[in-house]
């Protein structure tokens, strides 16, 4: 039969060890950290929850499960854009770009980062040119504490095999799949193998969603002044799209709701 037939959960799948108590595991000095799932809680955790995971595995052998899959992260872009969040557990690709959508074009910002830049009184039309000529990176902005820098990473200055170690992290408590994407400006086939073969060792169902890439030749930014200066009238938000990173809704229907 099944795995749940014979009362192994998720996590069982990835790992983790039976025949020991939570505290056993989780206060034991080689204890594999890839391998730690929420069974392996100390015991006050595990009491103060409540989970008694003994008697859920004897209800499934017993009495079975309505559904055989019940959780698979995907990235929601409609229910995202709604809500003012990212989506799914992505990363941002910028914190500063163009969405289009059927009802037209709509400049998006990261308000976390507007948030902390207003609060620190940085975020002034010379910031924000900036933040446009380099699409909205960051990294290049003098004036930005290294602290902001380091939190506002887009996903093209992340490290891919960093973004696979999330998803395997994620993956023990995930019983379908997760829509990974990855990122890469300059795809290889060396890159995409060795991408293939990382993600399939460290366990996921699904090693790559969406193959993401960047232009090869950027657009001229006709529209960023490029003395800086605070005039309030240097920039033409009708042609943002010439020089911000574009983001289509054209994704799968079935996840994206």
């Amino acid at each position: 039969g099944s795995p749940a037939s014979e009362g192994k959960l998720q996590f069982d799948l990835w790992g983790c060890k039976d025949n020991e108590t939570p505290s056993h595991v989780f206060h034991r000095e080689d204890k594999d950290t890839e391998n730690f799932c929420p069974q392996n809680y100390s015991d006050s955790l595990s009491n103060a929850s409540g989970y008694d995971w003994d008697s859920l595995r004897s209800m499934i052998k017993k009495q079975g499960l309505r559904n055989s899959l019940l959780t698979a992260p995907m990235p929601t872009a409609s229910t995202s854009q709604i809500l003012g969040v990212n989506e799914c557990f992505e990363p941002f690709v910028s914190n500063l770009y163009v969405r289009r959508v059927k009802a037209g074009e709509f400049i998006m910002a990261n308000p976390h980062l507007l948030q902390d830049l207003s609060d620190r009184g940085l975020w002034n039309p010379t910031v924000r040119n900036q933040l446009m000529r380099d699409g909205g990176s960051v990294s290049n902005i003098s004036c930005i504490p290294d602290s902001l820098k380091e939190l506002y990473r887009t996903v093209w200055e992340l490290k891919m095999k960093d973004v696979i170690d999330m998803a395997a992290a994620r993956g023990k408590f995930i019983d379908q799949s997760q829509s990974l994407n990855l990122f890469v400006s300059d795809p290889t086939v060396d890159k995409l193998t060795a991408m293939h073969f990382y993600a399939w060792k460290k366990g996921l169902k699904t090693g790559m969603y969406y193959l993401r890439t960047r232009p090869a030749v950027n657009a001229i930014q006709y529209t960023v002044d490029d003395d800086d200066d605070d005039d309030e009238e240097d920039v033409n938000p009708n042609l943002l799209s010439d020089q911000l990173p574009v983001q289509d809704d054209d994704v799968c229907l079935s996840c994206s709701a």
